[in-house]
């Protein structure tokens, strides 16, 4: 014990020194003011040296001790464990309880049957994991998978994108009727299991190859971090780019289509015995010979019995109320589902949230309370589909859109050290700043790190002998700043930013991560590969945990819509480019969106003055609190009244997850898809739309004084 404490007196010691180093000359905060700027930085400095690596460690080792899927009796467990750590910190908290359609295999099966016999899937196994032995670990499925029994030849149809059904068909070779296999990647396999539904396929085999996550990027676990032969990606195949959260009545975001995913070692016994044509070289992959797209001779029998049980699910919410704007939320979620043992994801993130949470139970034992209202949310079903975060945000989204600031999301926290962080453009600054403030464990700062990681990737892409395509305006490769991406899909904050329009940012540190959603997602891939320290934990722990206190206790809010005005102007541009490249540059009236889009940029700009303004003055200035209630409105402008063609759950019209990658983001869906598919009618009511939510906020921000 004595050891123990000398270690954490040194630690903490060697913490606060670094930390007093980073905050010498520091600026002021983004929204404070130049007094209550300091006293955060000083709560902050208190937050950041109560957390501990040791603790997240032996959190992690709790939440991953056995699979945990989505409305067990081990998922309960583990919400009983998130909450009784709430309430260990001092914190209000309880389980909120959802019904939920859930889906389960209840047969999963494939045999080759021609020209060589195989009978699978086999296990998943790697000796040296004790996991590989768990009698309870569950199958490798696809939740929402149709049901089935088909005998059909195979065909390879490499990541099941539109572009390579159509290389199919410009080779002649019909998927109709047939079994299609494909590997992961590239985009959401939901819309692989849509796509491959749309060409008339009986069934889809999806499977991970050696070359995306196995053998070719690095040594295999438990060598190394990367897939092991037998390892098999789970998931599901939900259309959640139409609809999130639930199971539509009519079956509308469900595949009818039979889909069954395999490792790369079960994948290999089909892919070389198909014949035809061989694959084109960019459809080559890992595996020790040439790839073929068939038809035949492989022929496989599929049989795929699911079932869809209405189970419950369990939300554990944590609530400290703010002081003096109670009303005013600043919401920190992560989900705590996981497939197997979720050793990355998502139980990287339930560790840094609770140890985020720890930190707070020590400043609220300090006697601090925040100005506005901090809600800590474990969610549950995510990985079937958001559905915890989904059913909660649709029961209290009266509340949460009249008063949430911000949704800050970690899914997975950890999987190795290179930060990553996407979220609205209005946060883009104050994300940047927390970063900044953050110790990095291999030294620095989380921005430094990660700029200085940007400029080592750009300087390795100078090839000697050919020029460098630089763009218009090129700069020096150590002026370029790290700046996080835009927001997708996949995960919770779909329920509050694309639904609710409320201001949202996700982070992760991630790394060679190759047992995503397999069994060897475990303790020990962490302790050997993703954070041996759980160092990494406790940074992100302190992101979340000082985003979280800059929002609560800011004097204005740091939301700069201006520079979302000026990230349209740029899609517009965009959309504009390409039409052109097509030949149909006329097709489109971009003026009033253009004009419009100004307009907001020339509203948040005195916005922004108006607001430094008040702050020079004091915190209590006349107008500031009315501010920031007009501020909290701003981004429900964004949303379209009838939602996304085709998909009216999702109402940004700014942002949103692609109908054909259902995780990464496209700007501008409405008119980017709609152009895409040559609906240039739909294109310009689209634009129409997009032009009356801008000026909507362009008014919003012009009524503050």
């Amino acid at each position: 014990m004595e050891r123990r404490c000398n270690f954490l007196a040194v630690t903490t010691i060697l913490f606060l020194l670094t930390a007093h180093s980073l905050s010498v000359d520091k600026p002021r905060l983004q929204g404070f003011t130049v007094d209550h700027s300091d006293a955060e930085r000083g709560l902050e400095e208190q937050f950041m040296s109560s957390l501990d690596a040791r603790r997240a460690r032996s959190i992690h080792k709790t939440l991953t001790s056995e699979p945990h899927i989505a409305g067990s009796p081990a998922d309960r467990r583990t919400a009983e464990y998130v909450l009784q750590q709430f309430l260990k910190d001092g914190i209000e908290a309880q389980i909120e309880t959802f019904e939920a359609v859930l889906s389960e295999p209840r047969r999963i099966k494939f045999d080759l049957l021609s020209p060589v016999t195989f009978l699978g899937p086999s296990p998943e196994y790697v000796a040296s994991d004790q996991v590989s032995n768990n009698v309870r670990n569950p199958p490798a499925f696809n939740a929402y998978s149709g049901s089935g029994n088909i005998v059909a030849p195979v065909v390879y149809a490499n990541y099941g994108l539109p572009v390579d059904y159509q290389f199919l068909q410009s080779k002649g070779i019909s998927i109709s009727g047939k079994i299609v296999i494909v590997r992961y990647g590239r985009c959401y396999r939901g819309v692989k299991a849509r796509v491959a539904e749309e060409h008339g396929a009986a069934g889809l085999l999806l499977y991970s190859d050696p070359q995306d996550d196995g053998y070719h990027a690095g040594d295999p676990y438990p060598k190394g971090p990367w897939r092991p032969a037998s390892g098999v990606q789970r998931g599901s195949v939900l259309y959640e780019f139409i609809t999130p959260g639930t199971v539509e009545p009519d079956g509308s975001n469900v595949p009818r289509l039979p889909t069954l995913p395999l490792s790369y070692s079960d994948a290999a016994h089909i892919l070389e015995n198909l014949k035809g044509p061989a694959a084109p070289p960019d459809w080559q992959g890992g595996l020790p010979f040439t790839y073929h797209v068939g038809l035949g001779p492989a022929v496989v029998r599929m049989r795929v019995q699911m079932s869809q049980v209405v189970r419950p699910i369990w939300n554990v919410i944590a609530k400290i109320r703010g002081a003096q704007e109670p009303d005013e939320i600043v919401l920190v979620g992560n989900h705590r589902d996981a497939w197997a043992y979720g050793g990355v994801d998502p139980n990287s993130g339930t560790t840094s949230l609770l140890e985020m949470a720890r930190g707070l139970g020590t400043l609220l034992r300090s006697g601090w309370r925040p100005r506005r209202s901090i809600w800590i949310c474990s969610w549950d079903g995510e990985e079937m589909g958001e559905f915890g975060s989904v059913a909660w945000a649709q029961k209290h989204k009266a509340e949460l859109q009249g008063g949430a600031v911000a949704y800050l999301n970690v899914d997975y926290a950890v999987a190795g050290n290179r930060f990553f962080a996407a979220t609205v453009p209005s946060l883009k600054k104050f994300l940047s700043q927390v970063a900044s403030d953050v110790p990095d464990p291999a030294g620095g700062t989380v921005l430094s790190r990660a700029n200085q990681r940007l400029r080592e990737d750009l300087r390795q892409k100078l090839t000697p002998g050919r020029p460098a395509d630089a763009g218009e305006e090129p700069q020096p490769i150590g002026r370029e700043e790290f700046e996080p991406g835009n927001l997708g899909g996949g995960t919770d904050y779909i329920a509050f930013f694309d639904h609710l329009g409320i201001p949202a940012l996700d982070m992760k540190f991630d790394g060679s991560y190759g047992v995503y959603h397999s069994i060897f997602d475990d303790h020990l891939w962490m302790l050997k590969f993703g954070d041996p320290t759980f160092a990494y934990h406790v940074a992100m722990a302190r992101l979340l945990g000082l985003a979280a206190l800059r929002l609560a206790d800011t004097d204005a809010l740091p939301l700069d819509y201006r520079a979302y005005g000026q990230d349209i102007e740029t899609y517009l541009e965009g959309i504009r480019n390409k039409l052109a490249l097509l030949g149909d540059s006329g097709r489109l009236d971009f003026q009033p969106a253009h004009e419009a889009a100004g307009e907001l940029v020339q509203a948040a700009g005195d916005q922004n003055e108006r607001s430094s303004a008040y702050l020079l003055q004091n915190a209590q200035a006349p107008g500031l609190h009315d501010m920031n209630r007009i501020l909290i409105e701003v981004e429900q402008s964004f949303l379209l009244p009838g939602g996304l063609p085709g998909r009216p759950w999702y109402r940004h019209a700014v942002y949103a997850p692609g109908t054909y990658s259902g995780y990464e983001s496209v700007a501008l869906p409405g008119i980017e898809e709609t152009v895409d598919a040559g609906e240039y009618e739909k294109a310009q009511q689209q634009l129409g739309a997009l032009t009356a939510a801008l000026h909507h906020a362009a008014r919003l921000l012009a009524s503050v004084r």
